[in-house]
């Protein structure tokens, strides 16, 4: 590999471009990250990192050449790419000239060390990335233990799941598994699972939290499937005072993460 990378033509511009579709990031168990928040969060975190690409027409702060040396004394393999070719391989209207390339990771469910007193965040059949990246950060925010995706739709790696999740994806557990699976993990554990519902009948604030429970969110089109409102321990709703009888998905699952923390935090 050229230490600079000129043309946008160039093979290893096309290859990354490429990392577009998720089958391309999946046969090649890999993704690509954005910008110095992320790329820093992601080495604070351990994240394995295949290669860092830079483009010094795109650097804006000091901070962003301390990741490229962070990267090159870690003997992360450091390309300069010229304007033109990076804004091909970028993702954002207006990049911040560094990409890195990472590897992919499944852990499976059974994985997942719990605290006496588990926190967890479960998602049943996300569409949206920006949505899945926002739960990921208020995850985070609020202390969760670990996200379980069930019976995924969008990627967990697609960029845009990673640019909304703010780095939080490298720092909370995530953990891609069915919904039957997920059900059994629960159980094993004495995991409550409170499935949020505009058709429940208890309000989020009137539902004990201080114990080990599992919020459940459902897709923005359909909410939570048949299984788990009827396999759930309970249907939660948030209250809606106004036209419409549901929050987005993201927004609907900081609410409850709060409540949460409140709770626990009044309980100590």
């Amino acid at each position: 590999m050229p230490d600079v990378i000129t043309s946008a033509s160039n093979p290893t511009i096309k290859s990354l471009a490429k990392l577009r579709k998720r089958s391309e990031r999946d046969e090649r168990g890999v993704f690509v990250i954005e910008g110095h928040r992320a790329i820093t969060r992601a080495m604070q975190a351990g994240t394995q990192l295949e290669a860092l690409y830079f483009s010094p027409d795109w650097l804006v702060e000091s901070s962003e050449h301390a990741v490229i040396e962070a990267a090159r004394a870690q003997n992360i393999p450091v390309t300069e790419v010229a304007r033109d070719a990076f804004a091909k391989i970028t993702y954002r209207e207006r990049p911040e000239g560094l990409l890195a390339v990472a590897r992919q990771w499944h852990p499976q469910l059974e994985a997942l060390r719990l605290s006496e007193n588990p926190f967890l965040i479960l998602v049943e059949a996300i569409e949206k990335p920006g949505n899945l990246g926002t739960i990921l950060r208020s995850a985070d925010a609020t202390g969760a233990e670990a996200v379980i995706v069930c019976d995924a739709v969008t990627d967990v790696f697609n960029p845009n799941v990673v640019r909304a999740s703010t780095g939080a994806l490298f720092n909370v557990p995530v953990f891609i598994t069915d919904s039957k699976v997920a059900m059994n993990f629960l159980a094993k554990n004495n995991i409550r699972s409170l499935a949020a519902t505009p058709a429940a009948a208890d309000v989020y604030t009137d539902v004990d939290m201080t114990q080990p429970l599992a919020l459940v969110v459902g897709s923005e089109q359909h909410g939570l499937s048949e299984q788990w409102l009827k396999q759930c321990d309970l249907p939660i709703k948030l209250p809606m005072l106004g036209m419409v009888d549901s929050l987005n998905v993201s927004a609907a699952t900081v609410v409850l993460a709060y409540e949460v923390v409140r709770q626990r935090h009044k309980k100590t």
